[in-house]
């Protein structure tokens, strides 16, 4: 079976879509930052590395130093998917990520994006 071809495309191509699509909205890129911290375990370092060495978009799922256990929480659709359906892991974490950039650009508050307990 191929790999879909946006396994293999850079962090960095896709990173500046999601930051023009939160901005767009009255949004910042500090906001998508601290989605992608909270999605992947990642810091500001550790993204910064991530970006500028190339790492695919497989990589970057797979190596993401924690991946938050409560992301099993985001439901809805993407792309005309429901992200709680993807069976294949990596494609799920791609569809989790950008289920949460489009809350952020809907206006949705960062708590609620980011299922915090008080925000339930």
């Amino acid at each position: 079976m191929t790999k879909h071809r946006i396994y293999t495309m850079a962090f960095s191509k896709v990173y500046p879509a999601y930051v023009a699509k939160a901005e767009k909205k009255g949004r910042t890129k500090a906001e998508v930052d601290e989605i992608i911290f909270w999605l992947t375990g990642h810091d500001a370092a550790s993204l910064a590395g991530v970006l500028k060495d190339g790492t695919d978009i497989e990589t970057f799922f797979a190596s993401a130093p924690a991946m938050n256990p409560d992301r099993g929480l985001i439901k809805g659709v993407v792309c005309g998917v429901r992200v709680e359906e993807v069976e294949e892991e990596t494609m799920r974490e791609i569809r989790y990520l950008d289920k949460l950039i489009d809350e952020l650009a809907k206006g949705k508050a960062m708590e609620k994006i980011l299922r915090s307990p008080s925000a339930a």
